[in-house]
C-alpha cells in the first residue's frame, strides 16, 4: 500500500508536533483584545519565514528569540512549506508559548507579552 503525498506530510506534521514542548500556561485572548492586536500588527512585515524545511527546533528557537525584543510578530508560510497556515501558526505558538492572534493568507500574528517590561496594553 502506498501512501500519497498529503498523507506522508499530514504524518510527518503529526510527528513533528509531537516533539514540541508543551508549555502548559497558553495565552487566551478575547475577541476586542485579538481585534486591538490586529490593528497593532496591521504596519508590521513579517520577520521570519517559514519555507521547504517546515518547522524546526531552530526555527522555535528564532522566533522565542525574536519574543525577546518584541511582543508581537508576523511570519509567513511560503507555498514550498509543508503545512498550512494555521497548522504551523498553533505550532510556532505552542512551541513558544504565544497565542495566536490572526491567520491571513499565508501569513500569521503571533503574540506573547514580555515577561518583565509589556508594552502592549490589552484590556477586557
Amino acid at each position: 500500500m502506498r501512501c500519497s503525498r498529503a498523507d506522508s506530510w499530514a504524518f510527518h506534521l503529526e510527528m513533528r508536533m509531537a516533539e514540541l514542548p508543551r508549555n502548559g500556561g497558553s495565552i487566551t485572548l478575547t475577541p476586542m483584545q485579538r481585534a486591538h492586536l490586529r490593528s497593532l500588527a496591521h504596519h508590521l512585515k513579517p520577520i521570519f519565514y517559514v519555507g521547504k524545511e517546515g518547522i524546526t527546533q531552530a526555527a522555535i528557537q528564532a522566533i522565542h528569540d525574536a519574543f525577546n525584543t518584541r511582543e508581537l510578530l508576523k511570519v509567513k508560510v511560503q507555498e514550498a512549506a509543508p503545512l498550512e497556515v494555521r497548522d504551523g501558526a498553533e505550532m510556532l505558538a505552542r512551541g513558544v508559548d504565544a497565542a495566536v492572534v490572526q491567520t491571513i493568507g499565508r501569513t500569521a500574528v503571533l503574540y506573547r507579552r514580555h515577561p518583565t517590561k509589556p508594552e502592549i496594553k490589552l484590556f477586557g
